[in-house]
């Protein structure tokens, strides 16, 4: 399908995109890379009236390294995370995800911040930010805030982006010792997830003394097994430990259903990958 008829704003500055919104108010859409949006516009999903086009402000550029933190601009692609020789060293579980995210062309053009926007339940990066304890800055009309991952992704293709903000970039924090992993069934027409898991384990030496778990495409967004992860201190690889920890994950998690995959069918996948990737991350040596 074509998409409808649609202004077209390119500015040169983040303050003027954000004026540009603030203007145009809800009948316009932040576009970067597009492989989020314009398949929503070919749909008539989405029909706004303008698009204000991001992708080359200076401002949601560049991957900044720090001694606590790595900061990723908004309109850094796929394909520069999975290529970044330093994101490797630093957060290795970006660059295990990002290839398995589409296909080439996507991620030379998809963004990092698109994908966190357009919170797809079934999307890679959002379950990779709630695992790695992201935290996002937004600029808006009243200036810059900052909210934790755990805190923005609220339901289906819902978040806590204010109608007049702009995503800027993504915070990680290094995580030293730090083993992670990621497995994802993918859908064989979409190459998203079905289901996908990201286990992060933190580690004193040979010891596991806590970490983090997040899944994708299981639930109307990405979430933390939060009651799964408070049983990782002590983690030792076990199948027995194992087996508790995957019992524990989904227990009062609601799984999509659609045409192909029911609700039974995900969540014997979900375990599936949990297990999977908990066993990965405990193979993982420095």
């Amino acid at each position: 399908m074509i998409p409808a008829a649609f202004d077209y704003v390119r500015p040169t500055t983040l303050p003027a995109a954000i004026a540009a919104l603030k203007q145009h108010g809800a009948v316009a859409k932040v576009l970067a890379g597009g492989h989020s949006l314009l398949p929503m516009m070919k749909l008539r999903f989405a029909t706004p009236d303008v698009l204000i086009d991001v992708n080359e402000l200076s401002e949601l550029k560049g991957i900044s390294i720090g001694d606590g933190e790595v900061a990723i601009g908004a309109a850094t692609t796929h394909a520069t995370l999975e290529h970044h020789g330093q994101i490797a060293a630093s957060l290795p579980l970006l660059t295990l995800m990002a290839p398995l995210i589409a296909d080439p062309t996507v991620r030379n053009r998809g963004t990092l911040g698109g994908a966190i926007v357009h919170s797809d339940p079934t999307a890679d990066w959002p379950v990779a930010m709630l695992a790695l304890d992201a935290v996002f800055d937004l600029a808006g009309p009243e200036g810059e805030r900052s909210i934790a991952a755990d805190d923005f992704f609220k339901g289906l293709f819902e978040n806590d982006l204010g109608p007049e903000e702009i995503l800027v970039r993504a915070r990680v924090p290094l995580q030293k010792g730090a083993r992670a992993s990621y497995r994802k069934f993918r859908h064989p027409a979409s190459g998203y997830a079905v289901v996908g898991v990201a286990v992060v384990l933190h580690m004193k030496g040979e010891r596991c003394i806590g970490g983090r778990i997040a899944a994708t495409g299981f639930a109307d967004h990405a979430f933390r097994a939060k009651a799964a992860e408070a049983m990782l201190a002590g983690y030792d690889g076990q199948p027995q430990h194992s087996d508790r920890i995957v019992e524990q994950a989904f227990e009062d998690v609601v799984p999509l259903e659609d045409r192909f995959a029911d609700a039974e069918y995900r969540l014997q996948l979900g375990r599936t990958m949990l297990r999977r990737a908990l066993a990965d991350a405990a193979a993982v040596r420095p």
